[in-house]
């Protein structure tokens, strides 16, 4: 079990639609295990593959303390969204991938996910609340979307703008 680097916006995996996995084996574990040694160690609440450099349509998710909740950690592979309400609702959220950038998102308020655990076992998971809002930004990173690609084109501006004074700041310390 290692952890991985976390890419950070700018480099072009973020922005690719990750591949189907289609072979559950040890590999697969290992890295399931490595995202959630990786998530756990930045304090995130969901990870997706692409975000430390594999390309495939793999995330885990942990609401932990946020949100209360015991039910442990999600790992979901080939994810999809089959359902989703008509009611939305906006909320900030944050990335590992562009640290210390918040945005208020819109996403909608309940999602019916369908996916398979590291197995290949079928699951579905109905969500609402935070779960359905980190399960909708995770599958976004799979398909190469950021949840700055959700806001206005000035609040994007913004937002990059200030991320990118944030990296030069941190590299001149």
């Amino acid at each position: 079990v290692a952890i991985r680097r976390i890419v950070l916006l700018g480099e072009e995996i973020l922005r690719v639609r990750g591949e189907e996995v289609t072979t559950f084996d040890s590999e697969l574990n290992s890295l399931v295990q490595d995202m959630l040694e990786t998530m756990y160690h930045a304090e995130g609440i969901g990870l997706a593959a692409p975000q430390i450099g594999v390309s495939l349509r793999v995330c885990v998710l942990d609401l932990g303390v946020k949100e209360g909740s015991e039910a442990g950690h999600w790992v979901l592979v080939n994810p999809m969204v089959a359902k989703t309400s008509k009611k939305t609702v906006k909320a900030p959220e944050g990335c590992l991938s562009i640290p210390e950038i918040e945005e208020v998102v819109t996403r909608f308020s309940k999602v019916t996910v369908s996916a398979t655990d590291a197995s290949g076992r079928p699951l579905e998971i109905e969500a609402e609340g935070l779960l359905a809002r980190a399960l909708q930004h995770e599958i976004d990173h799979l398909d190469g979307v950021l949840f700055i690609d959700q806001v206005s084109p000035l609040k994007r501006r913004l937002a990059l703008r200030k991320w990118k004074k944030s990296q030069e700041e941190s590299l001149d310390e």
